[in-house]
C-alpha cells in the first residue's frame, strides 16, 4: 500500500485546506516544532479509516470555537494494484466517497471496504479504540506508545493468524482445530477449566468418598466393640481380685501405727518445748543478777566519773554568769533605738495623712469643676432639646409656594453666579479674638463677601478701608440681586422658613427635628448619663467630701516642731522600726536565752552534786558488800542447775531426732492418699463395667457387621461406574495431550514465517540474540548470550526499540501475503541514545524497500542522514497560506 496524497480542511488548526502530495513510495521524513500540526496529520488519517462518518463523537477534530466546521480529509492511495480516491467529512456535512479505479462507494458500503482491505474493524458506538485497529493498530505507532506491542498484537492476531494460513495453507487444512474442540467439548463434561471433576464423575468420585468414610467409620467402630469386649473382660477380673484382697484396709492398718508412732513423737517435743521454756527462764535470772552484781561493782567508776561532771558544771555555771552584764547592756541600747524609730514612724505617719487629705482636698477640687462643666453643659443641651422640640412642631408648609420660592432662589443662584464673576470678592481670616467691621457688621473668624456696592471695612487701631467693586452690569446686577433676595426673603418669611432646604424637606422636617432631638438626647446623655438632677446630686456630694477632707486637715496635728526636717516617709521609717524592732527582739531573745543557760547550768550543778552525793553514800554503806555477796551465791546455783537442764535437752534432742517426725508425717500422708486412692480406684473400675456392658448392649442392638456388610456392597457398585468414568476422564486427557502437542507443533510451523522476519530484524540490532513469539504470535523471551527475560523487563529504550522491529516484522508478514501495509510512526525512539539510533535507522532504511513508511518527528536533526529529503510542515503550511486563491 502507497499513499499518494493527504489533504485536510477545517481540521482542528488546518481551518483552509493543507495538501501533502508526492509521497515516496519508501520513506518520508515530516518534521516541524510542537503544535506545528504533525500530530493532527496522524489523526486525520486515523479517523479517514477509524471513524464512521456518521459518528458524533469526533468533536477532538473541530477547529477551536468553530461549532460549524466540516471537517475533511481527502486520501490517495494505491493498494491491490488498484487506485484508491477516499472523501470523508464529519460533523456538519456527514459524508463518505470511496472511489476504486472506476468503480464509485459511498457512506456504509465505502467505510466496509476500507475496513476489509486494511484488516480492522469499526466501533458499535461512539468514537473508535484501539481494540477496533487491527492491522493498522499494529503499524501505526502513535506517539509514546512505541514500547506497547502486546495489545495491538492481540488486537490484530485474527488478521495475523488468518496472513499465516495463506501462507501454509496444508497445516491449516488438517482440521485440528476441530478434533481439539470435539475433544475439548467431550473433556469438559467431565472436568472444570481447572482440571477438577465436575458433573456425573465428580459425584460419583464424592460419592464413593462418602461410601468409604462411612466404611472406615462402621469399622472403627467395630474394632472399638472389640476392645470394649476385651476390656469388660480384664475389668471384671480386676474387680473381681481387687474386691476379695481389699488392700485399702493394710493400709488403713498401716496408717494406724504411723499415727501412734507419730502421738508419741508429739508428747517427747512437748516435753522438750517445757524444758527449753525452764531454761530459757533460768538464762533470764542469771543474765539480771549478772547486771546487778556488774552494777554493784561499777558503783566506784560511776562515783569518780560523777565527780569529773560536778567540776565541770561549776566551771561552766561561772562562766555564763560573767556575761550577765554585757548582754543587759545590750538589751537597754536596742529599747532606747527601738522607742527613737517608733517615734519617727508616727511623725512620718501624721505627715502621710495630712499629705492624703491635701491631695484628696485637690481631687475633690477638680472633680467638683468637672462637674460643675458638665452642669452647664447639661443645662445648655437640655435647652436645646427644649428648642428642638419647639422646631418639630413646625411641620406644614404649601407645595406650591415652595415650587415659587424655589423657582426664586434658582434665579438668585444664577443672578449670584452671574455676580461672582463681576462682583469684587473679600475673604478673611482673622487671629482669635480680632474683630473688623464691615458696612457695620462684626466679622470674626475666617469667611468670604461678594461685594456689589461700595463698602467700609473697618480695622481697629488701623483705619477704615474704602471698597468700590467695578463692572458695567454692576448697578443692574445689583439691583435685580437686591430684588431677588427681598423677593426670597418675603417668601421666606411668609413660609415661615428660613431656608431653601427648609423648604423643599418640610413634609420630612419632622423626621428631621426628631434626629435632631435624638442627637442633642445622646449629648445629654454623655454628660448627665441619669440626668441633671442626678448630676446636682453628684456635685453636691462632692462638696460634701471636699468640706469633710478640709475639716479633717485642719483637725490632723501637724508634726512637732524642730522635727519637721527629720520626717521621713512611712516605709523609710517601717523599715527603721523594723530594723529597730528586730535588734530589740534579737536582744531580748540573747537575753532569755543567757537567763536559761543560767537555770539550766545551776540546775546540771546541783543535779551532779546530788548523784555524787547519792553515790557517795552508796558505796560507804555496809550494806553493800552484802548484796555482792549474796549474787554471787545466787550465780552459781543457777548455773549448776543450767548445766543439767542443757544435757537433758541435748538427750531429749536426740531421741526425737531419731524418731524421724517428718518421715512420720509423710507416711501419714501417702497412708491416707493410699486408701483414697485404693477405694476411688475400685469404684471408677466399678462405674466402668457398668458403662462398657450398657455400651456393648447398645452396639449389639445396632447391627454394626450388617451394615458394614452392606455399605461394602454399595461401595464396589460405586466403584464400578466411577472407574468406568475415570477410565473415559484418562482416556480424553490422554488424547487432548497428544492433539495439544500435534497443534502446538502446527503452531510452530505457523510462527516461522514470521520468526524469520523477527531474526532477520533482530540481527541488525542484536548481533547473536533472539526473540521467540508465543503461540499468540506475541513477542515474548529475549535471549542475549547468558542474559534471558521477557521484553518487559528491558528498559523503556530497548522495549520501543524492540516494539518497532516486532511492528516491521509483522508488516513483512503481512506483506508476504499481499495484505496492504503501510507503517506510521509518530515521535518513534527519541528514547533510544546514539549507537541504538543508529543500528534503528539502517532497520529503517531496510524495511523501506518494502514499505512505505511515514516518520514525523520534531527533531529532524537526528535524521539528517536518513537518505531521504525531509519535509517541514511550518514550510507547506507557510506555502498554502500565500498561494493565490
Amino acid at each position: 500500500m502507497r499513499l499518494r496524497r493527504l489533504q485536510v480542511e477545517q481540521l482542528r488548526q488546518f481551518r483552509q485546506p493543507f495538501v501533502m502530495d508526492d509521497l515516496q513510495p519508501g520513506l518520508n521524513l515530516i518534521h516541524g516544532p510542537n503544535e506545528s500540526g504533525k500530530s493532527t496529520l496522524v489523526r486525520a488519517i486515523r479517523a479517514a479509516f477509524f471513524e464512521r462518518y456518521r459518528t458524533s463523537s469526533v468533536d477532538d477534530l473541530r477547529p477551536w470555537g468553530d461549532s460549524a466546521a466540516a471537517p475533511t480529509i481527502t486520501l490517495d492511495f494505491d493498494a491491490q494494484q488498484k487506485s484508491w480516491h477516499l472523501v470523508k467529512s464529519f460533523l456538519q456535512r456527514k459524508r463518505c466517497d470511496l472511489k476504486i479505479d472506476s468503480d464509485s462507494f459511498s457512506e456504509d458500503e465505502a467505510e466496509e471496504k476500507l475496513a476489509e482491505l486494511l484488516g480492522f474493524q469499526f466501533s458499535a458506538k461512539g468514537v473508535s479504540k484501539p481494540e477496533h485497529w487491527g492491522v493498522p493498530g499494529l503499524l501505526w505507532v502513535e506517539q509514546g506508545t512505541g514500547q506497547n506491542i502486546e495489545q495491538a498484537v492481540e488486537h490484530a492476531g485474527d488478521h495475523l493468524k488468518s496472513a499465516l494460513n495463506s501462507l501454509v495453507g496444508e497445516v491449516a487444512s488438517t482440521g485440528g482445530d476441530e478434533l481439539i474442540e470435539q475433544v475439548k467439548a467431550r473433556w469438559s463434561e467431565l472436568f472444570t477449566p481447572t482440571g477438577k471433576p465436575r458433573g456425573d464423575y465428580q459425584k460419583l468420585e464424592k460419592e464413593r468418598e462418602e461410601r468409604q468414610q462411612e466404611i472406615d467409620e462402621l469399622q472403627a467402630r467395630i474394632q472399638k466393640y472389640q476392645e470394649q469386649v476385651d476390656r469388660l473382660g480384664k475389668l471384671t477380673l480386676d474387680y473381681e481380685r481387687t474386691q476379695h484382697e481389699r488392700p485399702w484396709e493394710e493400709a488403713e492398718r498401716q496408717l494406724e501405727q504411723a499415727k501412734e508412732r507419730y502421738r508419741q513423737v508429739e508428747k517427747l517435743e512437748q516435753q522438750q518445748a517445757r524444758e527449753k521454756e525452764t531454761l530459757s527462764h533460768l538464762q533470764n535470772n542469771q543474765q539480771l543478777l549478772l547486771q546487778n552484781q556488774e552494777q554493784l561493782k561499777s558503783l566506784n567508776k560511776k562515783l569518780e566519773v560523777r565527780k569529773t561532771e560536778l567540776d565541770k558544771t561549776q566551771r561552766e555555771l561561772e562562766l555564763a554568769e560573767a556575761r550577765s552584764p554585757s548582754i543587759a547592756s545590750s538589751i537597754k541600747a536596742a529599747k532606747a533605738a527601738h522607742e527613737a524609730t517608733a517615734k519617727r514612724l508616727k511623725q512620718a505617719r501624721l505627715q502621710e495623712i495630712r499629705s492624703r487629705l491635701e491631695e484628696d482636698i485637690r481631687r475633690l477640687e477638680q472633680q467638683n469643676h468637672a462637674l460643675t462643666q458638665k452642669l452647664e453643659k447639661a443645662r445648655q443641651y437640655q435647652q436645646e432639646l427644649e428648642q428642638a422640640r419647639a422646631q418639630s412642631r413646625q411641620n406644614q408648609i404649601d407645595p406650591e409656594e415652595v415650587k415659587v420660592l424655589k423657582n426664586t432662589e434658582h434665579q438668585l443662584k444664577e443672578e449670584k453666579i452671574r455676580s461672582q464673576t463681576i462682583a469684587t470678592r473679600l475673604t478673611w481670616q482673622l487671629e482669635p479674638g480680632v474683630r473688623l467691621a464691615l458696612n457695620e457688621e462684626s466679622l470674626e473668624g475666617q469667611g468670604e463677601r461678594q461685594l456689589l456696592e461700595e463698602s467700609s471695612l473697618v480695622v481697629p487701631g488701623v483705619g477704615t478701608l474704602g471698597i468700590t467693586p467695578g463692572g458695567e452690569d454692576l448697578a443692574s446686577t445689583r439691583r435685580k440681586l437686591s430684588e431677588l433676595e427681598q423677593s426670597l426673603s418675603e417668601q421666606m418669611t411668609t413660609l415661615g422658613v428660613h431656608s431653601i432646604q427648609q423648604a423643599e424637606q418640610r413634609v420630612a422636617a419632622h423626621e428631621a427635628a426628631e434626629r435632631t432631638l435624638q442627637h442633642t438626647r445622646e449629648l445629654l446623655k454623655s454628660v448627665a448619663p441619669s440626668g441633671i438632677d442626678q448630676l446636682l446630686a453628684d456635685q453636691k456630694e462632692a462638696l460634701a467630701e471636699l468640706e469633710k477632707a478640709k475639716t479633717q486637715l485642719q483637725s490632723s496635728p501637724a508634726p512637732e516642731p524642730g522635727q519637721q526636717s527629720q520626717v521621713t516617709d512611712v516605709a523609710s521609717a517601717e523599715a527603721e522600726r523594723i530594723q529597730a524592732e528586730t535588734r530589740l527582739a534579737d536582744a531580748e531573745a540573747e537575753e532569755r536565752k543567757h537567763q536559761t543557760e543560767l537555770l539550766t547550768r545551776r540546775q546540771a550543778r546541783e543535779n551532779a552534786q546530788s548523784e555524787w552525793q547519792q553515790l557517795q553514800d552508796e558505796v560507804q554503806n555496809p550494806e553493800h558488800q552484802k548484796q555482792l555477796q549474796k549474787l554471787s551465791s545466787e550465780l552459781a546455783g543457777i548455773e549448776n542447775k543450767r548445766v543439767r537442764l542443757e544435757a537433758i535437752l541435748q538427750a531429749r534432742e536426740q531421741e526425737i531426732r531419731e524418731a524421724r517426725p517428718a518421715i512420720l508425717k509423710q507416711d501419714i500422708e501417702r497412708y491416707q492418699r493410699s486408701i483414697s486412692n485404693l477405694r476411688q480406684t475400685q469404684e471408677e473400675r466399678q462405674r466402668e463395667l457398668r458403662d462398657i456392658q450398657v455400651r456393648l448392649e447398645a452396639w449389639g442392638a445396632e447391627g454394626l457387621e450388617e451394615q458394614f456388610n452392606d455399605k461394602v456392597a454399595e461401595l464396589e457398585q460405586c466403584n464400578r461406574r466411577y472407574q468406568e468414568l475415570d477410565r473415559r476422564a484418562r482416556a480424553l486427557n490422554l488424547l487432548l495431550s497428544l492433539l495439544t502437542e500435534k497443534r502446538q507443533a502446527l503452531t510452530r510451523r505457523l510462527q516461522a514465517p514470521l520468526q524469520k522476519h523477527l531474526d532477520h530484524y533482530l540481527s541488525l540490532l542484536f548481533p547473536q540474540a533472539t526473540l521467540e513469539v508465543d503461540e499468540h504470535l506475541r513477542p515474548g523471551t529475549f535471549t542475549r548470550g547468558t542474559e534471558l527475560g521477557q521484553i518487559a523487563e528491558l528498559s523503556f529504550g530497548a522495549r520501543e526499540q524492540m516494539g518497532l522491529i516486532s511492528r516491521l516484522a509483522y508488516a513483512d508478514l503481512l506483506q508476504e501475503a499481499g495484505r496492504p501495509t503501510l507503517v506510521m510512526l509518530d515521535d518513534t525512539l527519541v528514547h533510544s541514545d546514539t549507537d541504538r539510533l543508529e543500528d534503528m535507522k539502517r532497520i529503517l532504511f531496510d524495511a523501506a524497500n518494502r514499505h512505505q513508511i511515514l516518520l514525523f518527528t520534531c527533531h529532524p536533526e537526528k535524521w539528517s542522514d536518513l537518505g531521504v529529503p525531509p519535509r517541514d510542515i511550518q514550510a507547506m503550511k507557510e506555502q498554502a497560506s500565500g498561494a493565490p486563491g
